[in-house]
């Protein structure tokens, strides 16, 4: 049986459908993200859950018991706000406590679970500290601490990390995946950072416009993305109009693109989408799908080199191609260069238009 069931759930704000008849399974320790831009009703969803929102139809499921018109007190869950919402005239140690105090549970067993959990987010030193002497990564960490101080069966996180700076938010996603691998609690975070989803979540659910439009492991959304949205949202994509030609082969332009053209027929208007880290150099033997293209800018981003092509004949758009910066020392790259880009028939990918 699943952890956490979610059945035919609907939520409306007057005549506004906020989110749409989801449906979704999460088994128990596992991390799921609910992912997609600003306004697509993941926290709406996320707050339903909770019970700090009224679901307007549909049921949820938290082991096997119906929590669906239960008040927030009533649920097993910890949860983890964008804005922290620490009391500000409250110690590190009070904060954290808090809980446990309306819990009523005894003064001994308070100071040990407190410091138990100052110790799993390296806070010992700050047990006297208010908010406002803390920098906001270490207010975070106090935030987590306090939604794990109950030892909740579930946890939620309303996208935690988007008030940190870039450097911290690495270090702190890392920090809450191993905290949540070593306490196996099962954790829901909502975010709309594609990369955060990939790095922490064992699934994403995908959202747009009130509905999950895919669900998988990071690799299958990124790699078998079913939407040329999802494909550009996670991650970067080129599309290049297309159309399905007589010997089913992708037709762009004058060029023709050897690749699965699925239940595509002939005269198929198409989007050819193809990664920028996909495409490639040419190579030697390498005489399918291969386009040339001038050099029209290059941006410099650390690991790798993103390379914008003009290409004849092939699209009225720049096509992106990232170069990892060691391979880019060994080409010869200048605005204005001509270069013959390959890219392999698994690589490329259609939609619909």
């Amino acid at each position: 049986m699943a952890y956490l069931e979610v059945k035919d759930l609907s939520k409306f704000f007057g005549t506004f459908q906020a989110i749409k008849d989801i449906e979704i399974e999460i088994n128990e320790g596992e991390f799921v993200c609910f992912l997609g831009p600003s306004g697509c009703g993941k926290t709406t969803l996320l707050r339903c859950i909770a019970g700090l929102e009224t679901q307007s139809s549909g049921s949820i499921i938290q082991k096997e018991k119906d929590i669906s018109i239960e008040p927030p007190s009533n649920r097993d869950f910890g949860i983890v706000f964008q804005s922290y919402a620490l009391f500000p005239n409250l110690s590190v140690f009070s904060n954290i406590s808090y809980g446990l105090i309306n819990n009523k549970w005894k003064k001994e067993d308070i100071n040990k679970r407190v410091n138990e959990l100052l110790e799993l987010v390296n806070l010992q030193e700050h047990t006297s500290k208010y908010p406002s002497q803390l920098s906001g990564g270490e207010q975070q960490r106090v935030a987590l601490a306090r939604a794990l101080a109950t030892s909740p069966g579930l946890l939620l996180l309303d996208e935690p990390l988007s008030a940190l700076d870039a450097k911290v938010r690495v270090f702190l996603r890392k920090q809450i995946r191993d905290l949540q691998r070593k306490l196996g609690v099962t954790t829901i975070m909502v975010t709309h950072d594609q990369e955060e989803a990939q790095t922490m979540a064992d699934r994403i659910f995908v959202m747009k416009d009130g509905e999950i439009i895919q669900s998988g492991t990071p690799k299958e959304i990124y790699n078998k993305a079913n939407s040329p949205f999802i494909a550009s949202f996670i991650g970067s994509m080129n599309f290049i109009p297309a159309s399905i030609d007589a010997s089913k082969k992708v037709k762009c332009n004058d060029v023709e693109i050897n690749c699965d053209i699925g239940s595509f027929s002939e005269n198929d208007n198409v989007q050819l989408a193809i990664r920028p880290e996909e495409i490639q150099f040419q190579q030697e033997n390498q005489d399918d799908n291969v386009v040339s293209g001038v050099i029209k800018e290059i941006e410099f981003l650390g690991s790798f080199q993103r390379v914008y092509f003009k290409t004849k004949n092939f699209s009225d758009e720049l096509i992106i191609v990232d170069v990892p910066s060691s391979n880019a020392k060994k080409i010869k790259m200048d605005i204005d260069n001509e270069m013959s880009l390959y890219f392999s028939k698994e690589d490329a990918r259609i939609y619909s238009i």
